[in-house]
């Protein structure tokens, strides 16, 4: 697999409401920053996990989610956040990175998994289905 295929960068700034007391981004919102690249990069890819789901009931909650803070992003920075999918095996993985516009320093770096269940019971299914595991390149 070709990483830089099935990567996507975004570029988004750090706005006022996304602060915290010490005016510093509140880490719950580097999650958001995660899930806006990685739906642009499903997007990218001709992904449509919502579409699928109402063909085949087949839906992908997140299981995992991890973030770890390196350098904190400030009100106004333009932060590039890049999603890069790992894994579309029996789960899809998706990595990303924050890194600032102006110097390229990283701010944080990432991961999510998510699984396949299908039906109303939410019933695990321990293979992503082929249709989207070739979509991402697995």
């Amino acid at each position: 697999m070709d990483e830089q295929l099935y990567s996507h960068e975004i570029t988004l700034k750090a706005p006022f409401f996304d602060l915290d007391p010490m005016q510093i981004v509140w880490h719950g919102h580097y999650l958001k920053y995660f899930d806006i690249a990685r739906s642009e990069l499903f997007d990218h890819l001709g992904v449509d996990l919502f579409a699928f789901y109402d063909r085949t009931r087949f839906a992908f909650p997140i299981i995992r989610s991890s973030v770890k803070h390196i350098y904190p992003l400030r009100r106004g920075d333009a932060f590039i956040c890049r999603a890069t999918v790992k894994d579309a095996r029996s789960k899809i993985v998706v990595a990303f990175e924050i890194r600032l516009v102006k110097d390229g320093r990283i701010c944080a770096r990432g991961l999510t998994e998510q699984v396949a269940v299908v039906g109303p019971e939410m019933e695990m299914v321990y293979t992503i289905p082929e249709e989207i595991r070739r979509a991402l390149g697995f």
